[in-house]
């Protein structure tokens, strides 16, 4: 069964008035399922690394002579000379919307279309399925509330998404055609998607010699979800040099595998941390390589907590993708330890806000948040906002507000 996607509207929208339409995600994150919901009569083509049955790769203008648009093609990174064939094609049509495009590797398919298509082309991001697109409350999402005036969330907050069950959650992940596995069956599925994405996608984006080696970086990285990324301690660790570590950390990032947030720098340089947080784009992809084998075990876990934060920055992130203005992402801390998870700046508003995997929240977590409001005095720091693990929405002290993860927004005025 399909389940609409956050992103749809968007989607629509650039197809009215983009000649081509860019989907950019993941491999098995959904984007030509979605491409084929939105638009079920276009006609679609799906290329391969290897095989070429529509010999596009000798002959692209003959491909596209023996097509009509609109059209979707899928996973056009394996297919580079197709772009400018495309490119030459659009050109000589005034229609908007010809071609939907997907692909799951940026820096070969970007790297093509900012040499090819410049102008021509809308691209958008698919996150791994958000919790409130599980439970089909797309347009409920919380974060639109929030980016429009956190004051308001307790009035928008009036219940949450019933029957979820966060350890569960969290071990399945957000891969649309693995949540509907059997748990019993749930590891082996991840496990083939990591062995598929190393072998196939990995390789071709760059020639790694030892795939084992690859894979250990791998659950090294998961290790470490949630916190300040050393690439040079990342790569001692397995014996890569430094240059290796990066490289391969920007590997996942250009694959859709890893998420990167900058530290906020301000006025204050000297006196904070200068590195990045990295969190894995997928908790269920996580659980496989931190050898959880149960949600039970991911409830016990040390790394809960780094999960919990892990899977509420993606899902952030997924929904502020559907939005019309992507707001700028930071997290904050200083050499003394004070810090804040993430920070969203959006219409010269700072929005920081605060990831604990607990029940109950109270004024002694608000405390990163003050921190950098005094750090800070003539920033237009906005209400602070802890995302917790339980169910009530509710006044924490005069600046800061307790939102659970799972709310629903529930007045459509500050949602749309």
């Amino acid at each position: 069964m399909y389940l609409k996607r956050h992103i749809e509207e968007k989607l629509r929208e650039y197809g009215t008035f983009s000649k081509i339409v860019l989907v950019l995600g993941a491999r098995q994150v959904g984007k030509s399922t979605l491409l084929k919901n939105v638009y079920p009569n276009f006609p679609s083509f799906t290329f391969d690394a290897y095989l070429d049955p529509f010999e596009v790769r000798q002959d692209p203008d003959l491909f596209l002579k023996q097509i009509e648009s609109p059209i979707i093609l899928d996973e056009v990174q394996y297919v580079p000379e197709l772009l400018s064939a495309i490119k030459r094609y659009v050109d000589t049509k005034p229609q908007t919307g010809q071609f939907f495009l997907t692909g799951s590797q940026n820096f070969a398919v970007l790297k093509n279309l900012s040499e090819t298509m410049a102008g021509r082309v809308s691209i958008l991001t698919l996150h791994p399925m958000t919790l409130h697109e599980r439970f089909e409350y797309p347009n409920q999402h919380w974060l639109p509330a929030l980016l429009q005036s956190p004051a308001t969330l307790p009035q928008v907050c009036k219940s949450v998404i019933p029957n979820v069950m966060l350890w569960q959650t969290l071990w399945q992940g957000g891969f649309p055609g693995l949540l509907s596995i059997p748990s019993k069956h749930m590891q082996g599925a991840l496990q083939s998607y990591i062995d598929t994405y190393a072998e196939r996608d990995i390789r071709l984006l760059e020639n790694v010699h030892d795939l084992g080696d690859f894979k250990r970086f791998m659950s090294l990285l998961t290790a470490i979800t949630a916190q300040e990324v050393n690439e040079s301690q990342l790569g001692r660790d397995i014996g890569l040099s430094h240059t290796t570590a990066r490289r391969w950390i920007s590997l996942f990032n250009a694959s859709y595998q890893w998420i990167e947030v900058p530290p906020y720098h301000g006025n204050t340089l000297k006196r904070l941390s200068k590195k990045r947080k990295g969190y894995i784009a997928d908790t269920g992809i996580a659980s496989l390589l931190l050898k959880l084998s149960s949600p039970e075990t991911v409830g016990s876990s040390p790394h809960f907590g780094a999960l919990f934060e892990s899977y509420i920055i993606q899902q952030i992130m997924a929904v502020a993708a559907s939005g019309s203005l992507m707001p700028n992402f930071y997290h904050w801390r200083t050499k003394s330890g004070a810090e804040v998870d993430l920070i969203l700046e959006q219409d010269n508003r700072m929005i920081p806000i605060e990831i604990k995997a607990r029940s109950y929240v109270g004024k002694n977590d608000a405390r990163g948040l003050h921190a950098f409001r005094e750090a800070y005095p003539k920033l237009n720091v906005d209400y602070g906002v802890i995302i917790y693990a339980g169910d009530r929405c509710y006044q924490v002290d005069e600046k800061t507000i307790a939102l659970p993860y799972h709310a629903l927004a529930s007045k459509k005025e500050h949602i749309q």
